[in-house]
């Protein structure tokens, strides 16, 4: 897998992978908004999705997603016309290959509200998956690491979870979309 330099503006695809190889989710046209030493930011809007069960939809929403370089996980910040609402994902670090992010998803889910509650989701499919397709103990020790280590943020508002930053990078989308319609 070739790495190659990411530029802010440019369009990627996104591919999601489970533990077995196999992919179970793509997406089209995200945009580069940031890269930083921890993470790359990128913004997507009613962007189509093709689940590998067949079925194909499109996102109701903009989407502002941080994919971590180091951390197990990853996260949407849904821009919904009732509040902002969160959908982390528990991950591998991304990798990227030519114009696609890759990553590979272990099942949890944290979902985070307008009114700042949360809940562990598919809690049972882990559990399942831990079993199917034989996770490591080692695996099992960072994810739930690093969704205390999530929650903790979450609890803090830190990082992605600061309201100002969803705003500043909103801002960078439109932006860009701005220039690209010129």
């Amino acid at each position: 897998m070739m790495e190659r330099k990411i530029k802010v503006g440019e369009h990627y695809r996104i591919h999601c992978y489970k533990h077995n190889g196999k992919i179970i989710r793509a997406s089209e046209n995200t945009i580069i908004l940031d890269e930083t030493d921890d993470y790359i930011v990128c913004a997507n809007n009613k962007v189509q999705i093709q689940e590998s069960d067949g079925r194909d939809y499109n996102t109701k929403e903009l989407a502002i997603l941080f994919f971590y370089k180091k951390h197990w996980f990853n996260v949407i910040a849904q821009l919904k016309s009732f509040g902002l609402f969160y959908y982390c994902n528990m991950a591998s670090p991304f990798t990227i290959d030519e114009d696609i992010i890759k990553y590979i998803d272990y099942d949890l889910d944290l979902r985070v509200y307008p009114d700042g509650g949360y809940r562990i989701l598919d809690k049972n499919e882990y559990k399942y998956h831990c079993k199917v397709m034989n996770y490591p103990p080692e695996i099992d020790f960072i994810l739930k690491k690093e969704l205390n280590y999530l929650i903790n943020m979450k609890k803090n508002n830190e990082g992605h979870f600061n309201k100002e930053l969803i705003n500043k990078y909103f801002k960078k989308y439109q932006e860009i979309i701005n220039l690209e319609e010129k």
